[in-house]
């Protein structure tokens, strides 16, 4: 997949796994919370690998800020079918806090977790660099055109 991701321009980053991301060779890996810590993640795929890290707090956030990571996560900003309707959620005042965290860091703030197309411009105007979506794009049934949606909406 990181080949196919590479022959068209795209960037692949493995989700929780340096150690396949290397294998791979996929241009970084995407950790957690409750995985490799980034200074590890770092060593294990070198100084030019993307590293990113998923944040749920002002503590993780913290703490992500002075990791050698190329962005930070947060959220789940706001309820996800992915989490489960339990999985508790930050809301837009920490992607806000996060983004001045980002800002002062020169770390760009990825913000994660049930936006949609109605919520997407609200997120980026908290904030956030990037939106990270995957329910929605299944919403209509044509996810090409619901990502085409996105980027006009984002624009």
């Amino acid at each position: 997949m990181a080949h196919a991701a590479r022959e068209s321009g795209a960037t692949f980053i493995l989700n929780d796994r340096a150690d396949l991301a290397r294998i791979a060779r996929a241009a970084g890996v995407h950790i957690g919370q409750t995985d490799l810590p980034p200074a590890d993640a770092r060593r294990i795929l070198g100084p030019d690998a993307i590293v990113g890290i998923s944040t749920h707090n002002a503590a993780e956030l913290d703490a992500a800020m002075r990791a050698p990571v190329d962005y930070v996560a947060v959220g789940a900003v706001f309820r996800t079918a992915m989490k489960g309707p339990t999985h508790p959620t930050v809301g837009l005042e920490l992607v806000r806090h996060a983004a001045a965290l980002g800002e002062a860091h020169n770390r760009p703030i990825v913000a994660i977790g049930g936006i949609t197309l109605d919520t997407a411009v609200s997120v980026i105007e908290a904030g956030a660099a990037a939106v990270a979506v995957i329910t929605d794009l299944l919403a209509d049934g044509n996810p090409r055109q619901r990502a085409l949606d996105f980027l006009r909406a984002l624009q």
